[in-house]
């Protein structure tokens, strides 16, 4: 009973944190000086125009009625408009975008594989990279292979993601010519083109965010490695081969998850640059075309899936914390 209560306290939480977010990017976006009926009115736009389209659009309301309307539609859907030129949008509705015509969430769900494709495989990646990377660094303290890994992991950290997504479609693309340069083949094409269409980018992102995970797990690891009860084991005579694993590592992961958790949470909100370097139709460009062309319902249904992402996937760092430490599944119950 006191985890279920934990879990509807975390959820209840979470509805608070994504109402507050709805109601935040709601009048950042639509009480801006950027009017979405206007930019729908088209031209000429008369006053007339521009009050029919304010209405049909649900901008002719007080500002708290359009963000009660706009959360209301998420859950149970909306109508634009009436009678036969109505559109409806199902829920969830993140609304609809008019220069499209389209509702949002479906050119979401519609970019969301590529934008999961790209994040998961790279994520995967570069966890793999940056703590076997950063565990052979802190085991090598003050070796020449451990001054390597951390001038790499510097370079790394500090380069941007277009340059060296540049750099890489220069090389391997155009110069040796060994992967495509951009776009992306769905996966029900072939797993071959599904893949080789993803290596560069991946490869990319892990990259520079494998530098990250490799500073943080050696920093994790050198201090874990002076904790008593590390020295307790060696002292039993247990093998390194368990003592790192099995003792050290186990507690090292926790930060690393959390991190690992809000990162992947974000780029599959969008991986904006990655996405616009290598042509890939995801979430990230989705969101730089409608900021391009001033849709704002598509701004606003982008950032708040994405938001929602980043909570879930902070709750899901959270539940995975017992399996990490008992001690941590002990203290959320109690």
């Amino acid at each position: 009973m006191t985890l279920i209560r934990y879990l509807f306290g975390r959820i209840g939480g979470i509805m608070l944190v994504l109402a507050i977010l709805t109601v935040v990017t709601y009048a950042v976006f639509y009480l801006s000086p950027a009017d979405p009926a206007q930019l729908a009115c088209g031209r000429p736009c008369t006053p007339e125009r521009l009050l029919q389209a304010r209405t049909f659009m649900g901008f002719d309301s007080a500002w708290y009625v359009q963000v009660a309307e706009f959360a209301v539609g998420i859950v149970v859907g909306r109508t634009f408009g009436s009678g036969p030129a109505a559109i409806e949008c199902a829920a969830p509705c993140f609304g609809y975008s008019f220069r499209l015509s389209t509702p949002v969430t479906d050119l979401i769900f519609d970019r969301l594989g590529v934008t999961a494709s790209l994040a998961i495989g790279a994520a995967v990646l570069w966890l793999i990279i940056g703590v076997g990377t950063g565990t052979v660094s802190a085991l090598r303290r003050g070796s020449v292979l451990d001054r390597s890994l951390m001038t790499i992991s510097i370079a790394g950290v500090s380069a941007p993601s277009y340059l060296v997504g540049l750099l890489g479609i220069l090389l391997f693309g155009f110069t040796l010519d060994m992967v495509p340069i951009g776009g992306y083949s769905p996966i029900g094409d072939g797993m071959i083109d599904w893949l080789w269409h993803l290596v560069l980018p991946w490869c990319v992102l892990a990259l520079l965010n494998a530098a990250i995970y490799t500073r943080l797990t050696r920093g994790q690891l050198l201090e874990v490695l002076n904790e008593d009860y590390i020295r307790t084991a060696r002292a039993k005579g247990l093998p390194e081969s368990r003592v790192i694993p099995r003792h050290a590592l186990r507690n090292v992961l926790l930060p690393i998850a959390t991190v690992f958790g809000l990162d992947l949470g974000g780029l599959l909100g969008g991986a904006v640059i990655t996405e616009k370097v290598f042509s890939m139709p995801g979430l990230g460009a989705l969101l730089l075309d409608a900021v391009g062309n001033l849709d704002l319902p598509v701004i606003v249904g982008v950032t708040l899936f994405s938001a929602f992402l980043i909570i879930l996937a902070n709750l899901a760092v959270d539940l995975c914390y017992g399996l990490l430490d008992p001690r941590a599944r002990r203290a959320a119950v109690r």
